[in-house]
């Protein structure tokens, strides 16, 4: 059933009154609340698409941290660094993961759709996931408008795409797309949490 996201979708993005006054608590709540019911798929997205890839992915254990793609930024960032950051950065880092994340979610549907036409789970839960990384963009926009920030262009985040690309590459390629969309999910809650907590209704 995938009717529940896009209904959450909706309602996250519904938008404010014309003339109501724009603050921060109420699309950081927005926000923070999308990213806890993303958190709450991220594993679910990754097992299935293992599964569907074929030895070595779907072999128990699997597990490639070496592999990253120069187009999205790692999730990864030691503790202080992340506790240094102000809003802008926190914001802007997380709106430019989850642009890019859209667009690669996009292109490992293309790949899926080519290699696994008859997987329809699989399929349905990438496009899931490209829906909810959208939906955060708009709130994380949305709070950049109320603290009076500047939001980032949207880019090209994919760049040339090599077509040629072997099935191996290319499940390579969504292999680490996926993981590293739970990776910035869950940094996007503590992100959150952390704006919530100085911004509180």
């Amino acid at each position: 059933m995938i009717e529940a996201p896009f209904c959450l979708l909706t309602l996250l993005l519904l938008p404010l009154s014309p003339g109501a006054p724009i603050t921060p608590a109420e699309p950081i709540s927005q926000a923070y609340s999308l990213a806890l019911y993303m958190q709450k798929n991220t594993s679910a997205l990754l097992q299935t698409y293992l599964q569907h890839q074929g030895s070595p992915f779907s072999d128990p254990g699997f597990s490639a941290p070496e592999l990253q793609l120069s187009s999205l930024p790692p999730a990864a960032v030691s503790f202080k660094t992340w506790h240094a950051l102000d809003d802008g950065e926190r914001l802007s880092h997380a709106q430019g993961a989850f642009l890019a994340l859209t667009q690669h979610l996009q292109l490992v549907g293309d790949d899926q759709r080519d290699l696994n036409p008859g997987s329809p789970i699989l399929l349905a839960q990438l496009g899931a996931a490209r829906l909810r990384a959208q939906g955060l963009l708009g709130n994380m926009a949305a709070i950049m408008t109320a603290l009076g920030l500047p939001i980032p262009p949207e880019e090209d985040t994919l760049g040339v795409v090599p077509f040629q690309a072997s099935a191996f590459e290319r499940k390579c390629r969504g292999y680490v797309v996926t993981r590293e969309y739970g990776h910035w999910t869950d940094r996007a809650v503590r992100d959150l949490a952390l704006l919530k907590a100085k911004y509180p209704g």
